[in-house]
């Protein structure tokens, strides 16, 4: 008699987003088990504009500008964004934005994390690089090939590939993935293509690959990759999703065809 009506969850995730972003809970939402609700909060972008597209740097410089990437992750928007979130029945924040951690580095982005759990009022707020380093630890990977969106610029990929060597891991392979994304958004970018750039460049020596970038469409071609290349693939989303469901006390294990992670527990 009764029609499902998306209140009967046992937990429910908050997520902070750029304001014109609809690829993290496009991903997440795709992903998340039943019993699990999402609930996300706009956080202000300088460098996105109306309908998702990233605006470019000055002229035809095709990158993302750094302090607009350095300033989401400071106060007031995101701190003012998770607090609100809070007042929600969630279990845990997720802060889907990849590219701060980059740009501000590992031991900033750990004082960020500090920062956003006051205004959370205790509330775990989990982020996307923190995700992805704790489930390279969890999988044993060591040595990682690491692809970022194609709007990310060498700049920008360099400070990845930086970040993760903070962290202790070997990146013999870092670059923005050579696709189209064009000036509208990045809906061009389809799990098949994203499959067949990824495929022939994986080096070997890489025990697990990493796609960085929350409004990167990814986590369609998870399972497809890890089968062809016999080797853990992770994406932004798929980490976080992870490291927020541990946080709240989820099993992951009922996540299934995205990836081994969520088998890892």
């Amino acid at each position: 008699m009764w029609h499902p009506d998306g209140w009967d969850v046992h937990v429910r995730l908050g997520v902070l987003t750029p304001h014109a972003d609809v690829g993290p809970e496009s991903e997440l939402r795709a992903m998340a088990p039943p019993g699990v609700g999402l609930h996300a909060a706009r956080v202000p972008f300088a460098a996105m504009r109306r309908g998702g597209a990233v605006v470019r740097g000055g002229g035809e410089d095709p990158t993302v500008a750094l302090a607009s990437v350095r300033a989401f992750a400071e106060p007031p928007g995101v701190d003012d964004a998770v607090e609100l979130l809070a007042a929600a029945p969630v279990s845990v924040i997720a802060y889907a934005f990849t590219s701060s951690a980059y740009v501000i580095g590992g031991r900033a982005e750990a004082h960020m994390v500090g920062r956003l759990g006051e205004r959370a009022h205790g509330l775990p707020v989990v982020t996307t690089c923190l995700a992805t380093v704790e489930a390279l630890r969890v999988l044993g990977a060591g040595r990682i090939c690491l692809v970022d969106p194609p709007w990310f610029d060498g700049t920008l990929s360099d400070l990845g590939r930086g970040y993760y060597e903070d962290a202790g891991f070997e990146v013999p392979y870092a670059a923005p993935c050579g696709l189209p994304d064009g000036q509208d958004g990045q809906g061009l970018v389809r799990p098949g293509d994203l499959y067949e750039w990824v495929v022939p460049r994986v080096p070997d020596e890489a025990e697990a690959v990493v796609i960085g970038g929350n409004g990167f469409r990814s986590v369609g071609a998870v399972e497809a990759l890890e089968a062809a290349l016999g080797r853990p693939v992770l994406t932004a989303n798929q980490a976080l999703l992870w490291s927020a469901l541990r946080a709240a006390g989820t099993p992951t294990s009922g996540v299934v065809h995205y990836g081994r992670l969520f088998a890892a527990g």
